[in-house]
């Protein structure tokens, strides 16, 4: 199993929400590149990166941090927030990330997500936020009636190669993960699921593991200490 460390960034800090509130939010550095090059150290060689503020109104506030360390490291970087054109795109893949995940614009645009597909393969992910069982978009500030398990399986009849499912509910919360959300992900096949929200403990690493999961993504129990990433990293790669 891959595990993401996660820096989400928001005023070129790096910060954390709780359930995707933007009112509870907690800034842990400001100095992204410092932070990255800290999890490079530690054995990290993936990063997920998240901008808060494209999130929202669709821009690259943050792309010269983002560009930073996807050259001044050597870890894969992936990229999502906010990424709803065909140069943003480019623009992330140029400047050296390796995949880049698209959230809102893949569900509400079919055909952009089809043409992304076409040009950039496995480069394209999907983020698939959801609450209580629907599609949530637009920095999860609107819910819509759409089931994720479907959506889910026309993504991956379309070609996707790769979701990130994040359960809002847990995010940021430190109450740990959905397990049995995650359980029944695992059970997919020809999509890899990368597990969002909640990982609190070495024992939901662990069960994540356990199940066959592509991928976890370590936010605030990084941040808190409630893990230690190198404790986490052990666990996933042996």
């Amino acid at each position: 199993m891959l595990l993401f460390p996660a820096i989400d960034l928001y005023d070129k800090k790096v910060v954390r929400l709780v359930k995707g509130d933007y009112q509870q939010m907690t800034v842990y550095s400001e100095d992204p590149l410092a932070t990255a090059k800290d999890i490079e150290a530690m054995g990290g060689k993936w990063l997920h990166l998240v901008d808060l503020e494209g999130a929202k109104d669709g821009t690259t506030p943050n792309f010269d941090i983002v560009k930073s360390i996807a050259q001044d490291t050597g870890l894969k970087v992936e990229i999502g927030g906010g990424i709803r054109s065909f140069e943003t795109i480019e623009k992330y893949l140029t400047a050296g990330v390796s995949r880049v995940i698209l959230g809102t614009k893949a569900v509400t645009d079919k055909e952009f997500l089809k043409e992304a597909l076409a040009k950039w393969g496995d480069k394209i992910a999907v983020g698939v936020d959801a609450k209580d069982g629907k599609v949530a978009v637009k920095g999860w500030l609107e819910v819509l009636d759409v089931d994720m398990f479907d959506f889910l399986e026309e993504l991956r009849e379309m070609g996707v190669k790769t979701a990130i499912v994040t359960d809002i509910s847990k995010d940021g919360a430190m109450k740990g993960t959905n397990l049995p959300l995650y359980e029944r992900l695992s059970k997919l096949r020809g999509i890899d699921i990368t597990a969002s929200g909640g990982v609190s403990t070495l024992d939901d690493i662990k069960a994540l593991k356990a199940m066959d999961i592509y991928g976890a993504i370590l936010g605030k129990a990084m941040y808190n200490g409630a893990i230690k990433l190198e404790d986490a990293l052990k666990l996933t790669e042996t």
